[in-house]
């Protein structure tokens, strides 16, 4: 049991360090420069950033289940000489 303990209190740990992190990170992020306003120009190329990838993730896995219906991943059993 004593195992686990520390396994958990190091991921507990872990979590608020990073939260720590994150919240202060959030928080200098708004100091500088114009702040979160500032950032407004950049929001098309992350909106479209976003669309490429999710269009990219779901394109390669329709090819997957695609492949798997049609059997194009089953194993052929050839007994070569």
């Amino acid at each position: 049991m004593r195992k686990h303990a520390a396994v958990l209190g190091l991921t507990f740990l872990g979590l608020a360090a990073f939260a720590i992190f994150a919240g202060w990170a959030f928080y200098e992020g708004a100091q500088i420069g114009g702040g979160w306003a500032s950032l407004g120009p950049i929001w098309p190329y992350v909106v479209g950033g976003v669309v490429v990838v999710a269009a990219l993730a779901g394109f390669l896995m329709w090819l997957a289940f695609y492949s798997a219906n049609h059997g194009y991943d089953d194993r052929i059993d050839r007994h070569d000489p």
